[in-house]
């Protein structure tokens, strides 16, 4: 498969905890996808940050110890984004500010469950933004 036939994306912090907790659904497809690299994601230093932050916070020492290698693989398995520049305040959501600049500086659509938060920045920037069902039928079209 050449780079131009894979589809790109950032996968924000809510799907990859959904998708490495529940196993289940439009999430653990997409990090199943990741793993077998049916896609590149893109992530920022802030961004794979924020995932280990979440994820050491939430889940029990017992969990985390067991997720954290499958969190090594798909950081392994992205391309990290180096923010030029950023586009703030471009979300009503402070914490959302990060992903609309990885996504800006690496021209790849935002997936996430919360896709209000992004209105402003899909009109003004032009960002794309997919919900994890909307991205796993993109994958499978």
């Amino acid at each position: 498969m050449r780079e131009a036939d894979i589809y790109h994306a950032i996968i924000d912090t809510n799907v990859v905890f959904e998708g490495l907790t529940k196993k289940a659904g439009a999430s653990g497809l997409i990090i199943d996808a990741w793993i077998a690299g049916l896609f590149k994601a893109y992530v920022s230093n802030a961004l794979s940050y924020e995932y280990e932050d979440v994820l050491c916070r939430k889940l029990s020492e017992v969990r985390w110890q067991r997720i954290k290698p499958v969190l090594g693989i798909l950081l392994d398995k992205s391309e990290f984004v180096t923010i030029h520049y950023t586009w703030r305040p471009s979300s009503p959501d402070p914490g959302d500010e990060h992903l609309i600049d990885c996504a800006m500086n690496s021209g790849v659509p935002i997936v996430t469950f919360n896709t209000r938060d992004f209105r402003t920045a899909k009109i003004s920037l032009g960002l794309i933004v997919m919900t994890p069902d909307d991205f796993v039928n993109y994958l499978a079209g």
